[in-house]
């Protein structure tokens, strides 16, 4: 299992962070945007393995991207550096990724659920864009703009995110690369439902940022969000949707057995 974690200056929060995060896991991939602090430098002290990926632009899409594409475990995890998203989770996304899904969801209003740190502006324009998702895509997702995710590694192809190659665009917040920003989340999840991903939500508290500022924008963000919902619509109407078989207990098994040469690892560790 993979865990990726962005991070901008989070070096006061990451000893809380790795200190939570399961002990079996094969791989912590930390992605620094250019922190000026020293979130490199406690992050290698507190997990000597940890790989750290300077990721190419800027922005939290951009950053997960970077990680993605060196990632070795068979099983995807993205986390956030900041506390509020809990690693300790993270063994019950794994476990509905083993049930079946393509796609484990977090969602902090499904019963079992919560957020000490939604304001209730964000609260209501969460509960907007996702009826609209809702309405557009057929799908039954109770959150749409939380960034606490897993899934198998061989979907990530699917989910056609920018390439971490490409050259950055001009400065400047209108002009970056779209999926770069905050507006990942909801590109995952509408891609995810779009291409018929097996996709099951997993019920998750979030915390308060422990330390620092958000580097969210509320309305900025927001314009993002819709111009992302927009443009996956108008692609969804282009081409027919895809399917993509359900998983059961067997073929995850199979699945497991299959994705990497058996003289790397073996499929069963996690």
């Amino acid at each position: 299992m993979s865990v990726v974690i962005p991070a901008l200056n989070e070096s006061r929060n990451l000893p809380y962070v790795f200190g939570r995060l399961p002990p079996d896991l094969s791989e912590v991939v930390l992605v620094d945007g250019g922190s000026v602090d020293d979130t490199v430098a406690v992050a290698r002290a507190l997990r000597p393995d940890v790989r750290v990926v300077r990721q190419t632009r800027t922005g939290k899409g951009n950053a997960l991207a970077c990680g993605f594409a060196v990632c070795t475990g068979d099983v995807v995890v993205m986390i956030d550096a900041d506390g509020s998203t809990d690693p300790a989770e993270i063994p019950a996304f794994v476990a509905a990724l083993r049930a079946g899904a393509d796609y484990a969801k977090g969602s902090r209003f499904r019963t079992g659920g919560g957020s000490a740190d939604i304001t209730p502006v964000r609260r209501l324009g969460n509960a907007i864009l996702n009826g609209i998702v809702n309405r557009l895509f057929g799908t039954r997702f109770t959150d749409l703009c939380y960034g606490y995710n897993a899934f198998w590694r061989d979907v990530i192809p699917t989910l056609e995110l920018p390439d971490p190659r490409l050259p950055a665009a001009e400065t400047g917040e209108r002009e970056r690369i779209w999926g770069d920003g905050f507006e990942i989340e909801t590109l995952l999840n509408i891609r995810a439902a779009r291409t018929g991903l097996a996709i099951r939500e997993v019920s998750s508290v979030e915390a308060r940022r422990l330390h620092g500022e958000s580097n969210l924008h509320v309305f900025g963000d927001g314009r993002r969000i819709l111009g992302t919902i927009a443009t996956e619509y108008r692609r969804a109407r282009r081409a027919a949707r895809p399917r993509h078989r359900a998983m059961t207990p067997l073929s995850v098994a199979a699945r497991l057995a299959s994705m990497a040469p058996a003289d790397e690892h073996d499929p069963g560790e996690r």
